[in-house]
């Protein structure tokens, strides 16, 4: 019998960076009594998004915010949406560049990762945030 789940929930964002949320949807699975099927996770922002990407060494993050920094530059003379600060348009096009959700196998409870795969919300702004989630998981309750 097909079961389904859903919850949201917020973080709270520090400026630009990259913010992982594995285990919090690894608990939401599991709570969920859901053996096998989906988890689909989205971010509700345009100014953010969710990446998976290496979880092991810190440095792989920086290089990917240094990356996205030389490819969308604050301040340029061709943005015209600038009324919420120097940011908010790369923000929006680094978002749409990256994704807002994410649907991760579940097999045996547990999320289906690579070894060093993490699930993280990339904030694309250089204010503290707040970030809201939301979760459904769908499957078979073992």
């Amino acid at each position: 019998m097909v079961k389904t789940f859903s919850t949201a929930f917020t973080i709270s964002t520090h400026g630009i960076g990259t913010y992982e949320i594995t285990d919090r949807i690894g608990a939401i699975v599991r709570n969920s009594g859901i053996t096998t099927g989906t988890a689909t996770v989205l971010l509700k922002h345009t100014s953010a998004s969710l990446v998976f990407f290496e979880n092991a060494d810190p440095t792989a993050r920086a290089d990917l915010e240094e990356f996205f920094r030389r490819l969308v530059p604050e301040d340029a003379e061709y943005f015209s949406h600038t009324l919420e600060g120097s940011d908010d348009m790369p923000s929006h096009i680094r978002m749409a560049l990256t994704r807002t959700s994410e649907s991760i196998p579940i097999m045996e409870g547990s999320l289906q990762l690579g070894t060093w795969q993490g699930l993280f919300v990339y904030e694309h702004r250089r204010r503290p945030t707040q970030r809201s989630i939301v979760v459904s998981v769908v499957g078979d309750a073992g």
